[in-house]
């Protein structure tokens, strides 16, 4: 057995044969031309060849996933059309005499090689973009097969090696595809009945290539690199989507494993069929919003695989956490506009930075706290360090424009501190405005209620903010004075304790009283033995983990 660590780009888990995908020659001869307007009109008829195609795709992708994922091949038609793209090939072309396919190519590389210069992870992942539609032009002008089939269907360069719409073996057998790269318009027209998943050596999980393959519901792991061997063509694999692991030749061990794994992952898949699109709703009426909570940008897929309805926490100290410096603004608003973008209309709360406690980052210099725990943390760092909570404020406010972002506050405890914070989220508004930036100038804010004190001025918090959500964790310990740290008090850290219970419903009852609703966002919304009190309580919304949401849905559409 050869394992092979990748990078996740799309959940779940494949059992097949490998197919090694050969990589298309993209050789283009440079000729001299005589008359640089005839290969002009070349190159622009092979682009508006190139546009109708897309556009073909782009119905195609609308009608299977959905409008907001086929926006990209309405992003890919835009390129074509970029003036600067045009006068770029049509330059090369008059300047330098040559003919229409080295022109393009020219230019391709050109504008790639911009895109990945950017300091923007979502701006270098275009460059796979500019390259992808510019291969088709190529294809056009070359003569190459690259257009509406028959059925309707558009024929990239992917249906040249057989993994396509005539599926990839003649025998019908599906597989596993393993390639240096695929194209996102080639990831689009990937039959899923004779696709399990595929694996690239490049690629990243902000590439639009791991974004269709989210929405199509393929397994994918990308990043493998030097690891990619062709000689694994017709070798047994194991991919896990979720960990990016690849076994090729796997074991008897660890092919029972995962094939257990696989098991109760499609008896998930059929309560998501049987639930999916089905309203959070009790048999008597009372609507609850069931969203999911997410680590980082690529947990999105896990959300919507599940059929949440939205993202009720995303813990965006995950993002700090896993850098060895301050990240930037232009590094989260890329991690938060793609989440937003990802999750189009849904709802996407975003908690403001949580370190300290038990989430230590050394750049942070936090000086040592006999009780972190009560010490300096959250709200309270962001308060006291307000350039480091303006970073993240400003990259918010700039995503918000790319989606349906909410603003959370942990640990508060006063309504000072959400006064102090508000107004530094106007500082950030009113910089933005002068800069120029768009946001969304309404965006809702909320307050995590995770101290006794905050449930205590709860009535004067929710004449503040816009939302609750209830973190039951930190609820837990500081109502009952346990470290949930520590495993000696496991047996007096019961969150089923009749006192957390009711500052639940105190908490709930007091946003009620001001008109906003009122979530719990902690691992009790997902202990099911509990969801009849929450619903007894009036609870707005629960978010939990992305597999617990649809037996949660399930338990409440059978109250």
């Amino acid at each position: 057995m050869r394992t092979i660590q990748g990078v996740s780009v799309s959940a779940g888990i494949a059992i097949g044969t490998v197919r090694v995908l050969a990589a298309v020659d993209y050789a283009v001869e440079r000729r001299l031309i005589d008359d640089p307007q005839a290969e002009m009109d070349r190159f622009r008829a092979a682009r508006d060849t190139a546009v109708a195609q897309l556009k073909q795709l782009r119905d195609n992708v609308a009608a299977e996933f959905g409008e907001n994922k086929a926006e990209l091949f309405d992003a890919h038609r835009l390129m074509l059309q970029d003036p600067d793209y045009a006068e770029c090939v049509e330059g090369l072309i008059a300047q330098d005499k040559v003919n229409a396919e080295f022109a393009v190519k020219s230019a391709a590389e050109q504008f790639a090689a911009m895109f990945a210069a950017m300091d923007s992870s979502t701006m270098q992942a275009r460059a796979a973009d500019v390259k992808d539609v510019s291969r088709r032009v190529m294809n056009v002008l070359q003569g190459k097969r690259d257009s509406t089939a028959q059925d309707g269907s558009v024929q990239g360069d992917a249906v040249q090696n057989g993994i396509v719409q005539n599926g990839i073996a003649q025998n019908g057998e599906s597989h596993i595809i393993f390639a240096e790269d695929l194209a996102p318009s080639d990831t689009a027209q990937l039959d899923r009945a004779k696709v399990l998943g595929f694996v690239t050596a490049k690629g990243s999980a902000n590439s639009h290539t791991a974004i269709l393959a989210r929405t199509m519901g393929l397994p994918a792991i990308t990043g493998i690199g030097d690891a990619f061997d062709p000689a694994d063509d017709g070798h047994v694999a194991v991919i896990d989507g979720t960990s990016g692991a690849v076994f090729v030749d796997p074991d008897e061990a660890t092919l029972t494993e995962y094939r257990r794994r696989k098991a109760e992952a499609e008896e998930h898949l059929s309560l998501l069929r049987k639930l999916k699109g089905k309203p959070t709703e009790t048999k008597s009426g009372q609507r609850v919003h069931l969203y999911a909570n997410i680590s980082r940008p690529s947990d999105a897929a896990a959300v919507l695989a599940n059929d949440a309805e939205g993202i009720g926490l995303f813990r965006s100290e995950f993002l700090y956490l896993e850098r060895e410096d301050w990240p930037t603004e232009e590094f989260q608003f890329d991690a938060y506009g793609q989440v937003a973008q990802e999750m189009g209309d849904r709802p996407v709360i975003i908690r403001t930075l949580d370190i300290g406690a038990d989430k230590q980052v050394d750049y942070f210099n936090l000086s040592h706290e006999d009780n972190p725990a009560l010490g300096y943390r959250a709200i309270r760092i962001c308060l006291t360090r307000p350039e480091i909570f303006k970073v993240q404020l400003r990259a918010l406010l700039r995503a918000s424009a790319y989606g349906n972002i909410a603003i959370m506050l942990p640990m508060i405890t006063s309504v000072q501190e959400v006064r102090d914070a508000k107004r530094i989220l106007e500082e950030a508004k009113s910089e933005l405005r002068g800069e120029r930036i768009d946001f969304n100038e309404s965006i809702q804010i909320g307050v995590m209620i995770e101290t006794p004190a905050s449930v205590i001025m709860a009535d004067e918090l929710a004449a503040e903010v816009d939302f609750f959500s209830i973190g039951t964790n930190d609820l837990t310990q500081y109502t009952l004075a346990c470290d949930r740290q520590n495993p000696s008090l496991e047996r007096f850290a019961d969150p089923h304790s009749p006192a957390v219970l009711r500052m639940i419903q105190m908490t709930i009852e007091a946003a009620h009283r001001h008109g906003i609703w009122c979530g719990i966002c902690g691992e009790l919304g997902a202990d099911l033995s509990l969801t009849d009190t929450f619903l007894r309580l009036g609870i707005d919304e629960l978010s939990v983990s992305p597999t617990s949401v649809l037996p949660l849905r399930n338990v409440i559409r059978n109250h």
